[in-house]
């Protein structure tokens, strides 16, 4: 039994609007579900992803206006990458976010892949990934009705990035827990892989022993979620993690997906989530997105619900 890989990451927003134009428009993301944090239904959950919203696709993001500036430090998920098929896809992303006026870093090899770093205009951190030498777990597929050419376009999460004050506790979560292998090393970072491995099932862990928690905010990550098979693993995967003594959420249905959530051994949360039912659950996949979505818990409440959010329009002619 093993973990897949990367099932989702979700980030903070302090404007749902401003977001969503950003990642659909400049990022040329698909908006598969906009529905509401299940836990404080008053705030959006926006969830983009590939062409149908695949596991290992997903980017997803809480609305919360109230959200301050993030002060970057350990105890953080510090990065979040994004795949593109190629080195020749970054040279695009290179040239439009000039155009976009998006702040970027130069194109950077990292482990033997071309990279290239940005900022969401949040000040959320993000790395483009170019999948041209990767094996490993597969991609999704860039949306085809994007505003961005289909062979450029975003096709899932890559590698996650771990700032910690002490690796070796963040690693034997990983490792002895969780089943990950230690990949190697670069720079400062220690990479693990699980499942098939590659860009869509690492994680990149960095030590700094003496600096301060991170103040989140608006445009830092909330938690990373791993992909579980079905139902009966994450049930397994629930007994191992309750027989390590890590106080943990038990299973939560989400609607769209099964989770399990813990902290890991550096305060980290982590979530183990299902790979189905998945986002046409509830909607045609031809309009994802378009409408608000509620899982049927929630439904009775709609009325209340629409009143507490700002309206955003997501609809597409």
């Amino acid at each position: 039994m093993q973990l897949k890989g990367i099932h989702h990451v979700s980030a903070i927003t302090a404007n749902a609007k401003r977001n969503y134009d950003f990642y659909t428009n400049v990022m040329g993301m698909r908006l598969v579900k906009k529905t509401v944090n299940q836990d404080a239904p008053s705030m959006y959950h926006l969830f983009y992803a590939d062409e149908k919203g695949r596991p290992g696709t997903d980017l997803t993001f809480f609305e919360i206006h109230r959200a301050g500036h993030t002060y970057p430090g350990t105890r953080s998920i510090s990065t979040t990458s994004l795949r593109v098929k190629s080195d020749e896809a970054l040279e695009y992303w290179k040239k439009r976010f000039e155009e976009h006026s998006v702040e970027q870093d130069d194109i950077k090899e990292r482990l033997g892949r071309k990279t290239l770093s940005f900022r969401d205009p949040e000040g959320q951190r993000l790395i483009l990934i170019s999948d041209e030498n990767n094996s490993g777990v597969e991609a999704g597929k860039a949306w085809a009705h994007s505003s961005v050419p289909e062979e450029y376009g975003i096709t899932g999460l890559g590698p996650v990035h771990l700032t910690v004050n002490e690796a070796a506790k963040t690693e034997k979560v990983l490792t002895e827990l969780l089943g990950f292998r230690k990949k190697g090393s670069y720079e400062q970072w220690d990479v693990y892989e699980t499942g098939e491995g590659g860009t869509g099932a690492e994680v990149h862990v960095e030590e700094k022993p003496d600096e301060q928690p991170e103040k989140p905010g608006r445009g830092s990550v909330h938690h990373v979620a791993f992909r579980v098979n079905n139902e009966d693993e994450l049930k397994k995967w629930h007994e191992i993690i309750q027989a390590a003594g890590y106080p943990n959420s038990g299973l939560v249905d989400r609607y769209y997906f099964k989770s399990l959530y813990f902290r890991e051994a550096n305060h980290i949360l982590f979530e183990l989530a299902t790979d189905g039912p998945g986002f046409a659950t509830d909607e045609d996949i031809d309009h994802l997105g378009e409408s608000l979505a509620l899982p049927p818990f929630l439904e009775h409440k709609r009325q209340e619900i629409e009143e507490d959010l700002t309206p955003l329009d997501t609809s597409r002619s």
